[in-house]
């Protein structure tokens, strides 16, 4: 059968696990023959989904509803739902809305091209959710969105059981690649002109339990925790030495799993970045021992306390959580007042949502909505002021900021370009008066700060032109893009459905 000519679109809704995903999907397709869609409706539209929200399945619906019309003008074309929340819901997505064509899970999206096939076919929906990992994502083809930065998994699925995520139920128990796997993902995508990687698991610091008792590991993994060290910070320090990477960033850990090697591995390796992503959920030992977090205040700030002593210029962000069963005033300022001392450069709030499945969807102590919006727009308010106060220090400073696309939203209004720095800060500087592209590096100096970002507005100090750059620009006239993301924002969302909830990652949040 004839695929050359098909089109495809991706949307994608919550964490970076589900945008790495929806890369993997784009490999797929365009392996299988179909090309990205440009300017006409797409023959494959698949919705790759998260169900950490509590309204995850109104939006899906809702989406699938709008859909439903097109198809109906649109003969062939299919529509299809990955991700957790059809892992979730597989038995009723397509009860629900039988115009969907293809139901697969987060075990198995490299069935995805088969399936379309097979529905095709038999002109029937295809619903096909496996219960454990069938391949690991990054054996599978890719389609990346970026030619200078890219997600590197390290590990899927999740041991951990905090009472408010649905995610290990969805995305299953920890399982980690191997690290000469990892190591030499990260070579090709070197070689193909990438300069920065996230390495990217559930629980990223965590890697190496996936293995099981260290004497059955793998001898590699051995080999990188000799002297004691933990997996994570081996592979990290193995990152170090890979040549033309020039940034390593991660995502998200566990405060449970983070040890002090892995801080003095960030330290002593150039090209980890000076950037930490550190999920907090509450500051109140009570409501972190009611979500099965197994830290308290004390030693979350004893963390803090060395990153910023090991790493001064270290920007730290977190994951926040208003509203759990049973917080009280007294819980919340609690929370406040971790907030007030660790000073985080951003912080990603979310109100608690109740999710079916989940320990917390039961448990006594529903706090009224009335009494988590005003909890909730408090925190914001304190966040906000702390972003501005830490991102004031950044004034007179000169930063290499890699620049970026699609980063700056009024960046043709203002004459500016956007980039990111070391310590992951959104920069917007003055237009060089030579050529630059995203994957380049300039180096500005910072004239302004606001709370979210920093204005660089004196002439670039200096332009790099580099091989991710090259890449960019070797890309160009290939065609539109094919994955549409629905990611959260810093501070207060446009619209709380706007955001993924702590429990799947997003520059953030995944199951920490």
């Amino acid at each position: 059968m004839e695929t050359s000519t098909r089109t495809y679109e991706i949307r994608t809704y919550g964490c970076q696990m589900n945008v790495h995903d929806s890369e993997r999907l784009s490999g797929l397709l365009e392996a299988a023959g179909y090309v990205r869609a440009g300017g006409t409706e797409p023959d494959v539209v698949v919705f790759n989904t998260c169900a950490v929200r509590e309204n995850a399945d109104n939006r899906l619906y809702g989406n699938l509803g709008h859909l439903r019309p097109v198809k109906d003008g649109h003969p062939g074309m299919q529509i299809a739902v990955g991700g957790c929340l059809a892992q979730k819901d597989r038995d009723t997505i397509v009860k629900r809305a039988p115009w969907v064509d293809v139901v697969f899970g987060t075990h198995n999206i490299g069935s995805l091209p088969a399936l379309l096939e097979r529905s095709r076919v038999q002109s029937e929906a295809q619903v096909e959710i496996e219960e454990s990992l069938v391949t690991f994502p990054s054996t599978l083809p890719t389609r990346r969105e970026s030619p200078y930065a890219a997600w590197v998994s390290i590990s899927v699925g999740c041991n951990n059981t905090c009472t408010f995520c649905i995610v290990p139920s969805l995305r299953g128990k920890e399982r980690d690649r191997r690290p000469g796997e990892i190591l030499a993902e990260i070579e090709a995508l070197v070689g193909e002109g990438v300069l920065e990687i996230t390495l990217l698991g559930q629980n990223v610091n965590a890697y190496g339990s996936g293995f099981g008792a260290l004497s059955a590991a793998p001898d590699e993994v051995r080999a990188m925790t000799e002297g004691g060290q933990s997996a994570f910070a081996g592979l990290l320090r193995a990152c170090g030495n890979v040549d033309g990477l020039e940034r390593v960033r991660f995502t998200s850990p566990h405060p449970k799993d983070f040890t002090d090697d892995v801080i003095a591995a960030m330290a002593e390796t150039p090209n980890v970045m000076p950037s930490l992503h550190m999920p907090l959920q509450s500051g109140s030992d009570a409501v972190l021992r009611a979500m099965r977090r197994s830290y308290r205040q004390e030693r979350y700030l004893g963390i803090i306390e060395k990153v910023r002593a090991a790493i001064p210029d270290a920007a730290i962000t977190t994951d926040i959580i208003v509203g759990f069963p049973g917080e009280t005033e007294a819980d919340f300022e609690q929370t406040l007042h971790v907030v007030r001392e660790a000073r985080f450069s951003s912080a990603f709030t979310f109100q608690y949502s109740k999710r079916p499945g989940t320990p917390a969807a039961t448990m006594d102590g529903q706090l009224p909505k009335e009494v988590v919006q005003e909890r909730y727009e408090r925190l914001v308010a304190l966040q906000e002021e702390i972003s501005w106060a830490e991102n004031k220090k950044q004034l007179g400073r000169t930063l290499e900021v890699l620049v970026a696309e699609g980063e700056g939203r009024k960046d043709e209004e203002t004459r500016r370009l956007s980039g990111r720095a070391p310590d992951n800060r959104l920069v917007h500087f003055r237009a060089p008066d030579e050529p630059v592209r995203p994957g380049d590096m300039v180096t500005v100096e910072v004239t302004y700060a606001a709370p979210h970002h920093l204005v660089a507005d004196k002439p670039v100090q200096g332009v790099r032109r580099t091989r991710a750059g090259d890449a960019w620009e070797a890309r160009q006239g290939e065609g539109p893009k094919g994955v549409s993301l629905g990611m959260p924002t810093i501070g207060r969302p446009a619209a709380q459905d706007q955001a993924a909830a702590p429990g799947c990652a997003a520059h953030t949040p995944t199951p920490a």
